[in-house]
């Protein structure tokens, strides 16, 4: 083999590539579209999500955009909390009410607790009534709290649902009720506006809502709880969420064991919603069920789908840390003391797999540009677990594994041994055989 040849290989064998890798060898029909076919849920939309690997077990027109009702006050119940995390506000911070919160809640036709506009209302009297009963008035005195007007703080929902990867979502006020509700206290989106999200969008503010501020949860899982703030007598506030445990023999025909959280939502547009999310033996599942057709329905079809994902699907790992890649190319290492070094994987890859199935995941291996010289190589030395790409969890034939989150399917490639760069005499020797390999080529390329 000549000069150029020699160094053509070379060329090749160290450019970043994509790489599939198959593991498992039987198909599996795609466990999303499984559960479409069989669940029958009675919803205009839906969703089911594992939090903790964030892997959508279901789904059902997730993408579709319908008035979120009062699943709206989650994204007010997140700039709360984010508000209390960076001491802008304290629990005890004294809210005053305007004439726009007050108005609306004295309509008891809506979920509210009546305020006064002569009384000063803590924080935390505020998030309670919101969380909990879902109070309307309490929303809108903490949206004007954070943002100076309710304008404003629709502004900032909007801003933060965009960081949260929430693409299909648009807010117009702090408590998703229409602006047929609203009258003249509406401020944008004409006579008939309303929020507008969809299922997938409200599934990855719940987890956020989950993750960044788990404490939210401690009061969203309250069953019931008396307001005293300003009224003669306490107002005894049943949270909306048939499915806590705690609510009495009434609602046992809802009750779920785990369900802790998060918010349900009905006006006539919207129908009844509801996001639920129930953690059992460390699981913990996220569900949206939007547009069905009654109170105790949305309650009843997101029993469906968390017995579907408890007991339809079990853990198996996919890839493990440390774990060397088959079938694959070793990537070419310049000035080392050996000339490639095989990859692995970097963390441990779990997937929610429906019961005797068996996984045919495929990966696609990319190495990061910025460690790899001209020619595709690494520079040695490189050090056992050093990262050098990531692997991307990819559709294989039929197979289905979507994430709620981009990154959810990703996991880094690392390095699975230690190559140590050549002595200095040796690279030297190296280089003048590059040179003279360089001039042997262009002679050769001349004649």
């Amino acid at each position: 083999m000549n000069f150029s040849k020699r160094l053509h290989r070379y060329a090749v064998t160290g450019l970043v590539f994509i790489l599939a890798l198959v593991l498992g060898l039987q198909s599996l029909p795609a466990s999303t579209a499984k559960a479409a076919d069989t669940l029958g849920i009675q919803a205009k939309s839906a969703i089911l999500v594992d939090y903790n690997s964030g892997q959508i077990l279901y789904e059902k027109n997730a993408d579709q955009v319908y008035p979120p009702a009062s699943m709206t006050k989650m994204m007010t119940e997140y700039l709360v909390m984010q508000a209390l995390h960076n001491k802008k506000l304290t629990w005890n911070t004294k809210v005053s009410i305007s004439n726009y919160a007050y108005q609306i809640s004295q309509n008891r036709t809506y979920s509210n607790v009546p305020l006064r506009m002569d009384y000063q209302y803590t924080v935390r009297d505020l998030y309670e009534a919101m969380a909990i009963y879902s109070a309307n008035g309490a929303a809108i005195a903490l949206a004007e709290k954070i943002g100076g007007s309710e304008k404003n703080f629709a502004n900032l929902m909007n801003q933060t649902a965009k960081k949260l990867g929430m693409t299909n979502a648009h807010y117009i006020n702090s408590t998703g009720l229409e602006n047929a509700d609203l009258g003249k206290f509406a401020t944008e989106g004409g006579a008939n506006g309303a929020n507008e999200l969809s299922a997938r969008d409200i599934a990855k503010l719940a987890y956020h809502v989950i993750k960044d501020y788990p404490e939210a949860l401690n009061i969203s899982k309250v069953p019931v709880r008396n307001f005293t703030a300003g009224v003669d007598s306490p107002i005894q506030m049943v949270n909306w969420n048939y499915m806590l445990p705690g609510l009495g023999s009434n609602m046992k025909q809802y009750t779920y064991e785990g369900v802790d959280g998060l918010k349900t939502g009905h006006t006539d547009l919207a129908g009844y919603c509801f996001t639920g999310t129930v953690k059992q033996n460390g699981r913990r599942l996220i569900s949206v069920v939007m547009g069905t057709d009654s109170d105790g329905q949305r309650f009843e079809q997101t029993k469906t789908l968390f017995d579907y994902g408890y007991q339809q699907f079990s853990k198996k790992a996919v890839a493990r840390k440390n774990q060397p890649i088959p079938n694959q190319k070793a990537v070419a290492i310049r000035n080392g003391k050996a000339g490639t070094v095989k990859l692995a994987f970097g963390k441990s890859m779990n997937l929610m797999v429906a019961d005797g199935e068996n996984p045919n995941v495929a990966f696609r291996v990319t190495l990061d540009r910025s460690k790899l010289d001209k020619n595709g190589q690494l520079e040695a030395p490189v050090q056992k677990g050093e990262q050098i790409g990531y692997a991307t969890l990819a559709t294989n034939g039929n197979t289905a594994y979507g994430h709620l989150f981009a990154n959810d399917n990703k996991i880094p490639v690392v390095a699975a041994e230690q190559v140590d760069q050549n002595s200095w005499i040796v690279r030297m020797f190296q280089g003048i055989g590059s040179f003279f390999a360089g001039i042997f080529s262009w002679i050769a390329g001349r004649f």
